[in-house]
């Protein structure tokens, strides 16, 4: 469990930095991916919290209330994140994409964008290797898909597949940014953030 907690922590840090980065970087450029991007940083930020927090609630001992303790709420913790990821992430991404898209304008000083989207990037894929470190420790090198499936600390696999949509994330906002700036046609720009809507 306290390995679980290493992974998150790890993830954690890396969502605050990266988050505080687009920001500012989406103030200096006024580019709509980089702010949906943001956004989505702060919400993978709470999602960190959340898994944290259900990792602390799941070690409390059992008491005449709960004489099996408390190792679901570890579980309950993982579900919500779940939700929260998609729900939540996804609302952000649209909302800023299709306001682009409505409203399209002209990214300044784009080299902020790519130096954040870089760092962000290098970052996300730390905090991966962190978690894919953990997952071999554990199971070997079994495959993410199996680990998922057999593993009883949700933790781990939960950080993993969030991870993984957030470098899909970045790679398609990075990918809009450049297409945007290339054509001078600041729509795409939005439309980058609709497909990771859904990362």
């Amino acid at each position: 469990m306290a390995r679980s907690q290493t992974v998150i922590i790890a993830a954690l840090i890396s969502n605050v930095a990266i988050a505080v980065s687009k920001f500012v970087a989406a103030a200096m450029t006024g580019s709509s991916a980089m702010l949906a991007e943001g956004l989505h940083s702060l919400v993978d930020t709470g999602n960190s919290i959340m898994l944290w927090w259900g990792v602390r609630r799941s070690k409390r001992p059992a008491h005449a209330r709960h004489p099996f303790g408390h190792g679901k709420e570890l579980y309950f913790w993982s579900f919500v994140v779940a939700v929260w990821m998609f729900s939540v992430g996804g609302v952000v991404s649209i909302y800023a994409g299709v306001g682009k898209i409505l409203r399209p304008e002209e990214s300044r000083d784009l080299i902020w964008n790519y130096i954040v989207m870089a760092v962000a990037l290098v970052s996300t894929l730390y905090s991966l290797r962190v978690a894919m470190c953990e997952k071999h420790s554990r199971v070997g090198k079994t495959s993410v898909i199996d680990f998922i499936r057999h593993s009883k600390d949700p933790t781990v696999f939960t950080v993993i597949v969030e991870e993984v949509s957030d470098v899909a994330g970045v790679l398609i906002a990075l990918a809009a940014i450049l297409l945007s700036h290339v054509l001078h046609q600041p729509a795409i720009d939005g439309a980058g953030e609709l497909p990771s809507a859904w990362s």
